[in-house]
């Protein structure tokens, strides 16, 4: 189910003294199975593009085609649009509101008049696929860690049965273990669904070793778009913008300005591993 950006062009207060080009003359298309990594310094137009992906904002120039319809025309059924492309925002565990975890979870099927038992059997794959057991989906979610309230959020979601799956920032204010525990089941998620991933992260490290492609946005407008290889290639122009390169990447920046022959574009812990004892072990030699 591709997603199509034609142009796309937006304008906060537009007409007003107060107004603003948040981005400006968007071409992308989104592919299915894609896992994109979309970066770009703060103010760049991230979270106001991800918000076009499902009708959330509508261009104000500009069109945007979900598997082929035109979302911004006339008499669209975003409902519907809605269903398929699934939005988390930052912080979601803010939007829990019900008095269990299966009740919040539940939300979203139950306001499509789904009967019971799909509503059961939607609710209960949705908590199964990040890692939520029945016991905890009996408890209110206010009682969980934060790592379990945002599992539960993403479940919220999932309920819905989207092909797209878009997270702005979805590991922020975590500590280390729940960051890896929303990522990690991020990562399944894409990889055992097969679900569209669009991935909104300012951690250069993540989207390094979780991306299969990365969108660089800068004043509102896209400026690169490649394989994360390609794009942590380009440490000069990516600093130009005001971003940095995975850690890996720049140690190996580091180590061949001091002689060591490894490769330029390592985005790995595991690739700097390779190549450091590929080098050692030469100059043992």
């Amino acid at each position: 189910m591709p997603i199509e950006l034609q142009g796309v062009t937006h304008i906060y207060n537009s007409g007003t003294t107060l107004q603003a080009t948040a981005i400006e003359d968007i071409n992308l298309t989104i592919d299915d199975g894609d896992f994109i990594g979309l970066i770009g310094p703060t103010g760049s137009g991230k979270s106001t593009l991800v918000q076009h992906l499902n009708g959330l904002l509508k261009p104000t120039r500009g069109r945007v085609l979900v598997d082929g319809v035109d979302i911004t025309a006339r008499g669209a059924d975003l409902r519907a649009i809605r269903q398929k492309v699934g939005i988390i925002f930052q912080y979601p565990e803010h939007q829990l509101f019900d008095e269990t975890v299966a009740a919040d979870v539940a939300f979203g099927p139950r306001n499509l008049g789904l009967p019971q038992d799909e509503i059961d059997r939607r609710v209960t794959a949705a908590l199964a696929a990040v890692g939520i057991d029945e016991a905890t989906a009996k408890r209110s979610p206010f009682a969980l860690s934060g790592g379990q309230m945002r599992r539960v959020a993403i479940a919220g979601v999932l309920a819905m049965q989207p092909k797209v799956l878009v997270l702005d920032e979805p590991a922020a204010g975590l500590d280390p273990r729940g960051r890896e525990e929303i990522l990690g089941r991020i990562k399944r998620l894409h990889e055992e669904r097969g679900l569209t991933v669009v991935l909104v992260s300012h951690n250069m490290e993540d989207v390094a070793r979780l991306a299969k492609r990365v969108v660089v946005m800068h004043r509102g407008r896209v400026v690169m778009d490649g394989s994360p290889r390609l794009v942590f290639s380009r440490a000069e122009q990516l600093a130009e913008i005001g971003l940095g390169v995975p850690p890996m990447t720049e140690l190996s920046r580091r180590l061949r300005a001091r002689g060591f022959d490894v490769p330029s574009d390592l985005l790995t812990v595991d690739e700097a591993r390779e190549a450091i004892i590929r080098v050692m072990g030469g100059r043992a030699k």
